[in-house]
């Protein structure tokens, strides 16, 4: 089983995508923690999707958490949000995320424009560095420790070719986050 080798991300913007090393940047400069908890490592970009991420590197299944981006409408309004839940959950985007949204029927962005919008890599996009306009919401469970994967999550970067590591508590106070209790469904 290869191995991982994490490096503070501020160190590495190589392996971040440019609006996630922008965002990271910016929330360092706000709170110093940042900048020594948020670690980056490089991966093989073929094992960027989380269950072939966590089998090869051995990393438990519940520190992983995945971001969806997903849209509705409103009276000819679009909203858009993305939604992060633990890997061993989904996302309840058919009641919670469309309540939250306040549209009548909420779908997952097409992967083009998903990628296109983001400016982020399939499989790599992150809350860190969305374009404003997006709301991010994360379930509360990501804030606390998970019996199996400790205190930290591992999120994407931006980029296929690498992952990021942080307190799931630190991620959940990053600028923009909105907590949600309930997102995730077992």
């Amino acid at each position: 089983m290869p191995t991982l080798t994490w490096v503070p991300a501020l160190a590495r913007p190589d392996l971040l995508a440019p609006a996630t090393a922008a965002a990271l940047t910016s929330w360092a400069a706000a709170v110093a923690e940042v900048a020594d908890e948020v670690h980056v490592t490089e991966i093989d970009p073929d094992l960027a999707d989380t269950a072939a991420l966590n089998e090869a590197y051995g990393l438990p299944s519940s520190g992983s958490v995945n971001c969806v981006l997903v849209v509705g409408r409103r009276e000819g309004t679009e909203r858009l949000a993305a939604a992060g839940v633990r890997a061993t959950t989904r996302a309840d985007v058919n009641n919670v995320v469309k309540r939250l949204l306040d549209v009548r029927k909420a779908t997952f962005l097409p992967m083009d424009r998903a990628t296109a919008e983001s400016g982020m890599e399939y499989g790599g996009i992150t809350f860190l560095g969305l374009p404003g306009h997006y709301r991010v919401l994360i379930d509360a469970s990501v804030a606390s420790t998970d019996p199996d994967a400790g205190d930290r999550v591992v999120i994407g970067s931006g980029v296929r070719r690498s992952k990021l590591s942080l307190p799931g508590a630190l991620l959940a106070s990053a600028p923009g986050i909105e907590l949600v209790e309930g997102l995730a469904l077992s």
